[in-house]
């Protein structure tokens, strides 16, 4: 039998802290965005469906961070509980190795790098692109329903409008605008006629106006001009768009494959640095390799870990986040200025990290205390238990008198592998 029944029970329980850790740390990244759909649900009337419609359209981008952060936690936490209820030692008994035992892992961890290629590749893209789209529908949708005849319009930024008709296919009549853009030249625009435009390939929303007059004030208002026009474009920008924009999560990392390398020729044959983009690029194939990598270590930090129980591990896991996007960070920034190669820079960090992985899974397979590890390790812990004591509720102590049983490891864990210790006759 290809696998074994150890291998399905580490893999289900793999899986299951996977699947709780991607929800749960999704629900925190979504915490940022409530406030924002609030105010799109009471200042822009945006319905129910389509703010469900956000956040599935938002959620690619938060699980291209999510995925690599729930293959640790779930590798840490799944070790740290076999640790602590005695199921480690039970199957080391069994005469299995530890490579023998991280045959579930690795599959796990191609499961997730597969995931996390999807999300990279092709969900992200698209999710962004559904997400400017309907950012741009709230905002023309917006800006048609407000402008009503004879009422002074202020929705717009560093614009008021008054228009005396309008009709049913955006026709505008009798236009007046006052423009403050320029605070020292503002400028007041009146046409006969006005029609709102808009362009769905580049997210625009204009004013089109024919047959009017502008009327400048500059030179700190002592030049007074008027300016006759026959057409005259003005770009609507409501209020929070540049919040809407920045909200679209426009760049190149939710470009698609193609068009990033387009992007790249493009800006090749114009003479541009492209070092931005090809950082981008790289990262949609290093982001998805660190689940490999985090799957493999988590195993042996969990088993190091498991003397604090669940808070322990929690805190080796955030641990190693930090220290590993931290790095990240610091080396696509230097990637995007140019100080090293854009290609590789991303890939600084997955190189230490495999290298530290390979140091530790020779360690644990030839039962090799690594004392710097489990140093760092029992001093993390020594701080996380400093802060719950620091922090916690302190319970009286009562003293129980009687007899005094002897205290005994919990052979929970070997019971729980009962079934699995022989797996010559299971398999």
């Amino acid at each position: 039998m290809f696998f074994k029944t150890i291998d399905r029970y580490i893999f289900r329980e793999l899986l299951k802290i996977f699947l709780i850790s991607i929800f749960a740390i999704t629900m925190i990244l979504y915490l940022d965005k409530f406030l924002f759909l609030a105010e799109m649900i009471v200042n822009r009337g945006v319905s129910f469906m389509e703010m469900m419609m956000m956040m599935v359209y938002i959620s690619p981008a938060f699980l291209a961070i999510t995925i690599p952060m729930a293959v640790l936690m779930a590798s840490v936490v799944t070790f740290n509980q076999f640790s602590a209820h005695n199921e480690w030692v039970a199957m080391k008994s069994c005469n299995w190795s530890f490579m023998e035992l991280m045959r579930p892992v690795l599959f796990f961890s191609l499961f997730a790098y597969f995931l996390a290629n999807i999300v990279m590749f092709w969900a992200l893209p698209w999710g962004n692109q559904s997400y400017k789209v309907l950012m741009y529908d709230i905002i023309r949708n917006r800006a048609n329903i407000d402008i009503q005849p004879n009422v002074f319009n202020r929705d717009f930024k560093n614009l008021i409008l008054l228009v005396k008709e309008r009709h049913q296919n955006s026709q505008l009549k009798g236009v007046f605008i006052a423009d403050t853009s320029n605070a020292e030249a503002p400028q007041i625009i009146t046409s006969e006629r006005g029609v709102i435009f808009s362009n769905p390939k580049t997210l625009k929303i204009q004013l089109k106006l024919n047959n009017g007059t502008i009327h400048e004030l500059s030179n700190e208002r002592g030049d007074y001009q008027i300016l006759n026009f026959d057409r005259y474009d003005i770009n609507l920008s409501l209020p929070d768009t540049e919040g809407l924009e920045k909200e679209a999560l426009v760049g190149n990392r939710e470009l698609s494959l193609s068009k990033i390398k387009e992007k790249i020729e493009d800006m090749e044959k114009k003479g541009l640095p492209t070092s931005g983009p090809k950082v981008e690029l790289s990262k949609k194939f290093s982001i998805p390799f660190t689940c490999l990598l985090f799957a493999f270590l988590g195993a042996p930090l969990g088993i190091k870990s498991s003397r604090s129980g669940k808070s322990g591990s929690f805190g080796v896991t955030v641990a190693v986040i930090m220290v590993y996007y931290v790095g990240l960070i610091v080396t696509q920034n230097l990637g995007r200025v140019g100080e090293i190669h854009a290609y590789t820079s991303v890939w600084i960090p997955n190189i230490i990290l495999t290298g530290v992985v390979i140091y530790v899974l020779y360690k644990m397979q030839k039962d090799l205390p690594f004392k710097f590890i489990e140093s760092s390790i029992d001093f993390l812990i020594t701080i996380i238990e400093f802060c719950k004591n620091l922090f916690g509720k302190t319970r009286p102590i009562r003293k129980i008198k009687g007899t005094r049983k002897p205290i005994r490891p919990s052979l929970e864990g070997i019971d729980r592998l009962r079934k699995v210790s022989n797996p010559k006759k299971q398999d």
